[in-house]
């Protein structure tokens, strides 16, 4: 991966000094998850705006981080907004947050529950979706490595899984997201530090890079990991396996019958299936000839409807499973040159929109993607020097994101409490300026 040489230069007296004064982007070092700092540094101040009738002392209690008292920095802030019902009720917001906001420590966090929008009650549906406009503009304008996002719940203990992630240093490259939490009941794991114990895991294209790490974070939480690869990487696979102690795989997932393979070498079962593979090829649609299209939808896409339908269809996929595909911002908010990947990642997310109600109805498995932004992986070290360091920059942490941010989202959305997180989209790009 190449060095990010302008984030270490701004961490220095004549960088700062410099970029001050030239009005450039200055990026602050991201605390992220390790096991010398496994949770924020220091307290959590909780706000509310207006009467909410959530419970959310025990679950806040269990971050791991201590009641603020008055004034003083913190190092996040919970502002309950779900009882806002108009535009009135918009000024506690304001309010509360105010006098707070300039005390959040670097690399902080600032979590806003906001209701799900009531299409009984327009004022009601305004105000709440208002909340959504407020949450991606401070995520803008806050900056110095610290994150703010929205959270649409209705029961605090259903949504421990989400809220414990985004107050923790794992969440470090997710910003300006809006996240919607029902009322699933949540599953209690026996080991909270290693909550995938006794579970299997098997992941696509991860011999290196981000599936490399997803990999790796899967089986740090207690997962058996099924590293799978084309067979041209096994070799690679099977290393990574035996570092992980857990398995390799080879199989190419556009063959027609990689399910079948996939189901055979899994006669236990499957608890979490997680399509990271994909590929690029890049071209301006003039320029574009057939198989460069069709080689990414079949990878991106196709491969992965044809392998979910199996394991679904299969009963490979154990009743309260977990499915996480990997969409990208590519596919959310278009990038030029890339119409084949664009499409190909959109896909994904209708896939997770349409899939999830019906195999949670029909087999208590969610459906869920990550939409990664610029991450520094070996494919964008190879990226021209000035679109590289745009993509670093053009995002609210002015940063590029690192593989073990896109592992950690995926294990929020694995673990046995996130039940109630099903069908959601979730960018893991820094709040890329690039759409939402």
């Amino acid at each position: 991966m190449a060095a990010d040489r302008y984030l270490s230069f701004t961490g220095t007296a004549p960088g700062r000094f410099l970029t001050r004064r030239l009005g450039l982007p200055q990026p602050t070092p991201l605390c992220r998850w390790s096991e010398q700092q496994p949770r924020l540094d220091g307290t959590l101040r909780h706000l509310t705006a207006g009467a909410s009738g959530l419970d959310l002392a025990p679950v806040l209690a269990r971050t791991g981080l201590t009641p603020a008292p008055d004034g003083g920095p913190v190092a996040a802030v919970v502002l309950d907004a779900t009882a806002v019902r108009d535009v009135d009720a918009l000024d506690g917001v304001h309010a509360a947050l105010h006098p707070v906001v300039g005390s959040v420590a670097p690399s902080g966090r600032i979590v806003v529950l906001g209701a799900p929008l009531d299409p009984a009650d327009h004022h009601q549906a305004a105000a709440q979706q208002a909340l959504e406009g407020f949450t991606r503009s401070l995520g803008k304008e806050i900056g110095r490595g610290r994150t703010v996002n929205l959270v649409r719940l209705t029961d605090a203990h259903a949504a421990e899984s989400t809220l414990r992630f985004l107050l923790s240093p794992k969440s470090a490259y997710v910003s300006g997201q809006v996240i919607g939490v029902d009322a699933t009941p949540a599953a209690t794991p026996d080991d909270r530090d290693r909550p995938l114990t006794g579970r299997t895991a098997l992941v696509t294209g991860a011999a290196r890079g981000i599936g490399a790490a997803v990999a790796g974070t899967l089986a740090r939480d207690g997962a058996r990991v099924v590293v799978l690869d084309v067979p041209s990487a096994e070799e690679d696979a099977r290393r990574l396996a035996d570092r992980l102690g857990g398995s390799a795989l080879a199989v190419d997932v556009t063959a027609a019958d990689a399910g079948e393979r996939i189901a055979a070498a899994l006669p236990g079962g499957l608890d979490v299936l997680v399509h990271n593979a994909g590929i690029t090829r890049d071209r301006r649609l003039v320029n574009m000839d057939a198989e460069r299209w069709s080689s990414v939808l079949d990878v991106n896409l196709a491969s992965v409807l044809r392998t979910t339908d199996a394991l679904l269809e299969g009963g490979t996929l154990r009743p309260g499973g977990r499915i996480v595909a990997t969409a990208s911002i590519a596919g959310l908010a278009g990038n030029a040159g890339q119409t084949n990947y664009g499409a190909s990642k959109a896909g994904v997310a209708g896939l997770v929109r349409a899939l999830a109600p019906r195999a949670r109805d029909a087999h208590g498995i969610t459906v869920n993607a990550v939409a990664p932004g610029f991450i520094e992986t070996r494919m964008t070290a190879a990226v021209p020097l000035f679109i590289r360091e745009a993509g670093r920059r053009m995002n609210s942490l002015a940063q590029g994101g690192q593989p073990q941010d896109v592992a950690e989202t995926v294990a929020w959305l694995a673990h046995p409490a996130s039940g109630a997180v099903n069908g959601q989209v979730v960018r893991v790009c820094g709040q890329s300026l690039l759409g939402a």
